[in-house]
């Protein structure tokens, strides 16, 4: 799976800089960089340019730039060293399902149900269907739910209205699916025509026996996890994946909603099928306690990935230390074993009737000895031992 998405990225020597990709300057917004995304996506998107495989390339070259800039510390690592500063295997690539072919798609089907992370894009006429503003849009009252069922590779569109108090209190929409459907949650921005931008997009995950993505506008910064990020650390370094299990916390782009409509949508992203859904729409002013709870857990989990990194630095040279006291560990006892043989092999020497002496030019040689025949009484017997007779008998057979 890594050699595919290795061919979707621009070839390593003709990469060009992702901010003249995007058309913008080093010192533009996140808000900028994802407006400039989204005009040369729609631009570029397979759908619209069936019979232009130049626009196809241009496609994957906008999604890769777009990949980089819009993360903050893959940003930060190529303003500081270019491409060089960024791992390859990190820049994971988008597939637009709408756009594979059956065979390719049975293939990411089976990937993903053996747990390969499969990120997928939205369909171009999703998101170009909404900038013109001809979608149909179903009202969700605050405090309400929906249950519906959306169909593969398209989309159902709610508004959420709210007054002052409940965008001071703070909002949450949460999207559920009992059956493990994947979707995507979308929110969406009202744009100059009237129609509507792709502002934020979550992605479902398996929580328990269900799939679920929520979207929290409380004041203060939410992270997403993206656990393909987690995955890639694991391929590559198994021994050291669970310091990397923090680094897909990215930080949601817009932390408030402020009074009026809102408009979201439930993406189907199954492979194949439709996937059912529950929708709903909340007012964090009844949460209040569970808010808090929220926020706290969210500065300590910041705080543990600074320490993570920080401990891999101590992890890695105290595993180096480790290793080389195993190699000691290993030298030693190797030498013992080497030396308890060859005590075993002397002292064997000696039940043979030879015994193992150093001459003096350092060689070693056997010298053949008699044992003496003691009585009980202390006085020499001339009869001889057993062994020592048979012994010398066959010296002399010889």
């Amino acid at each position: 799976m890594a050699s595919s998405r290795r061919e979707m990225l621009p070839p390593r020597a003709s990469r060009r800089d992702p901010y003249d990709v995007l058309s913008v300057s080093r010192d533009s917004s996140d808000q900028e960089i994802k407006m400039a995304y989204r005009k040369l996506a729609l631009k570029y998107h397979p759908d619209k340019n069936a019979s232009n495989p130049e626009a196809s390339e241009l496609f994957k070259e906008v999604a890769f730039s777009y990949n980089i800039l819009s993360d903050p510390e893959r940003r930060r690592q190529y303003d500081s060293g270019g491409y060089q500063a960024l791992e390859a295997d990190g820049l994971d690539m988008e597939i637009d399902l709408s756009n594979l072919g059956t065979m390719n798609t049975m293939f990411a089907a089976l990937f993903s149900k053996l747990g390969v992370p499969i990120k997928t894009t939205i369909s171009a006429t999703i998101l170009e269907e909404a900038l013109n503003g001809t979608v149909n849009i179903r009202p969700l009252p605050l405090g309400s739910s929906f249950s519906g069922k959306v169909e593969k590779q398209s989309a159902q569109f709610f508004s959420v209205t709210i007054n002052d108090q409940q965008a001071e209190a703070g909002i949450v929409v949460r999207v559920t699916s009992a059956t493990q459907s994947k979707f995507k949650l979308l929110y969406f921005e009202r744009e100059a025509n009237g129609g509507y931008g792709l502002a934020l997009q979550e992605d479902s995950e398996k929580t328990g026996r269900v799939t679920s993505a929520g979207m929290y506008f409380l004041h203060f910064q939410v992270y997403r996890l993206d656990s393909t990020v987690n995955a890639l650390a694991m391929a590559k370094d198994p021994d050291a994946a669970s310091f990397k299990r923090l680094e897909g916390l990215k930080p949601c782009e817009i932390s408030e909603l402020k009074a009026g409509t809102h408009i979201f949508a439930v993406y189907g992203d199954n492979f194949f099928k439709s996937g059912t859904y529950t929708i709903e729409a909340l007012c964090a002013k009844a949460f209040k306690e569970t808010t808090e709870k929220l926020k706290d857990v969210e500065a300590k989990i910041l705080t543990k990935r600074n320490e993570l990194r920080e401990f891999e630095c101590e992890y890695r040279k105290a595993l180096a230390q480790f290793q080389q006291v195993m190699k000691r560990y290993t030298e030693e006892k190797q030498a013992v074993d080497e030396l308890l043989k060859l005590r075993d092999k002397i002292q064997s020497s000696f039940s043979m009737g030879t015994f193992i002496r150093t001459t003096s030019n350092g060689s070693s040689v056997a010298d053949d000895y008699q044992v003496e025949n003691v009585s009980y009484d202390g006085k020499k017997s001339n009869k001889k031992k057993w062994y020592s007779r048979s012994f010398k008998a066959e010296r002399k057979a010889h």
